[in-house]
């Protein structure tokens, strides 16, 4: 059985990138009949520059059963040895949880998930038990409110550091999301979780450094992936879309590489 982390690294080594897709469609911009088609755009334009891609299922479920449908023509589109992060951020209780691990690994065939560990380990264990898949728990977030309650203290120590430090002793498959927005919290959360796979959203439109998050949470294969959306999704407009995409694609891969390499 090969694990998550393992193809992630084969799939980084190979690509010689970091970069994580967000294939994540405005309804603004993209009507529901035109998302299968300008992803698939996307992915093939993109591919020689990333590592994996991430599909926010949130994009999708607001179009309804059309949006599932899209989705699952997007999944068909990814070429074969490219990891697929189902960005969910599921999180509840005994069997609700084990249908969504069962929707996500087994009828969606995600590589690894995103999930919200506020209810606790046995809210966590569904998913933990596909040991060949990844979990990557919610730890510090990018989004400017996540302080509200990720600073608090608890007993001495903020909650994201409890949090970096608990759940990566529940399992081999275990990640987390740490935002590019607070680069001295990821190096925290590095120097805590040596050894976890960090997803780390928040570069291109949310302003994170590349370079800030590589010298944080070090360049090792597999054990990052640096998440970039809009700034590569929709990099170009109409018929330019494909070609700006891999540029911006290209771009950030170039920079985390730079940023990676020995001094």
């Amino acid at each position: 059985m090969t694990t998550y982390v393992q193809r992630l690294a084969e799939r980084s080594s190979q690509a010689g990138s970091f970069v994580c897709v967000g294939l994540d469609p405005d309804f603004r911009r993209t009507p529901v009949e035109e998302v299968a088609r300008y992803n698939r755009m996307i992915i093939e334009a993109t591919a020689p520059y990333t590592a994996c891609y991430k599909p926010n299922l949130a994009f999708y479920e607001q179009f309804g059963i059309p949006g599932l449908h899209a989705l699952e023509e997007t999944l068909a589109a990814i070429p074969a040895g490219i990891p697929v992060i189902g960005d969910a951020k599921r999180g509840d209780i005994g069997s609700t949880a084990e249908a969504y691990a069962r929707a996500l690994f087994e009828t969606w065939k995600f590589d690894a998930v995103t999930v919200n560990p506020f209810l606790g380990r046995d809210s966590v264990d569904p998913f933990l038990a596909y040991a060949d898949r990844g979990v990557y728990l919610l730890c510090r977030t990018s989004n400017p409110g996540a302080a509200d309650f990720q600073h608090l203290q608890v007993e001495g120590e903020p909650l994201f550091e409890r949090i970096a430090a608990t759940v990566t002793r529940w399992g081999d498959n275990v990640g987390l999301v740490v935002g590019a927005t607070a680069p001295a919290e990821l190096r925290c959360v590095r120097a805590l979780a040596p050894a976890a796979t960090l997803l780390v959203p928040g570069v291109g439109a949310q302003g994170g450094d590349p370079q800030e998050v590589v010298a944080a949470a070090g360049g090792d294969p597999g054990m990052l992936v640096v998440n970039a959306s809009r700034s590569i999704y929709y990099a170009g407009e109409g018929a330019a879309a494909p070609q700006a995409a891999a540029e911006a694609a290209r771009k950030l891969r170039d920079e985390l590489a730079a940023a990676a390499a020995p001094a």
